[in-house]
């Protein structure tokens, strides 16, 4: 009976420990994936722009429009990559069609023409010596058609002015178409390529509604009218 009394007592004295509540504990996040590296980003601007280099070449976009031409997209990627290549190739590419252009045209003998292209090809790559081979050939060419012009009075006309075709050059050949006529001159026109000395000789014929205004268009040397002399009735 006593021990029973005194397990009793000891059993109230034992306190049970409270059990602390629940917490939720966070599942660790998932690793989100790394993005591009700056390299891997330089290097497909690199990849994208050669690609439409490409593109625009074969097209025949090569300088032009400005911002979307192959030569654009290849000096962007010089900007990104100096030692690129493919763009040192691209460019190479570009200079050789000019030059073939050129090469083309001085056949024909459209002096004009040679020097556009020879100035394009130079704008990309200076000192080319493809470049000052063919700009050899064209002075060599231009001795050549200025060695063999007549004699006579020469008047001189503004490249520039027949680039723009201004109202003063206009007013210039109708005044000479004038005197051509009233001297009945005969004349040689000569013009860097053949459009250009169409034009020449369809302003002084204009001037002059009802007369022959009789000449020749030579190609080569600067621009200008040639008075031969007056021609007999």
């Amino acid at each position: 009976m006593g021990v029973s009394l005194l397990a009793s007592w000891l059993a109230g004295c034992v306190s049970t420990p409270a059990v602390p509540p629940a917490r939720a504990v966070p599942l660790p996040e998932a690793a989100k994936p790394a993005g591009p590296t700056p390299e891997e980003i330089r290097q497909r601007n690199v990849e994208f722009f050669l690609a439409r280099a490409d593109a625009a070449q074969r097209q025949g976009f090569l300088t032009q429009p400005a911002g979307a031409s192959a030569y654009d997209y290849y000096l962007r990627v010089r900007q990104l990559d100096p030692d690129n290549r493919r763009a040192a190739s691209g460019i190479q590419t570009i200079v050789i069609e000019f030059v073939e252009r050129a090469r083309d045209a001085l056949r024909r003998r459209s002096f004009g023409e040679v020097t556009t292209y020879l100035r394009r090809a130079d704008e990309l790559a200076p000192d080319n010596p493809l470049v000052a081979e063919v700009r050899a050939q064209l002075a060599r060419e231009r001795r050549q058609a200025s060695a063999g012009l007549p004699e006579g009075e020469t008047i001189a006309l503004s490249p520039a002015a027949l680039s723009a075709k201004s109202p003063e050059l206009v007013s210039q050949l109708q005044e000479l178409a004038r005197r051509i006529r009233s001297e009945n001159q005969r004349i040689i026109i000569v013009a860097r390529q053949d459009a250009e000395g169409r034009w020449i000789y369809q302003q002084l014929r204009e001037a002059v509604p009802g007369y022959r205004v009789r000449g020749d268009i030579r190609l080569g040397g600067a621009p200008q009218v040639i008075l031969t002399g007056a021609m007999g009735n």
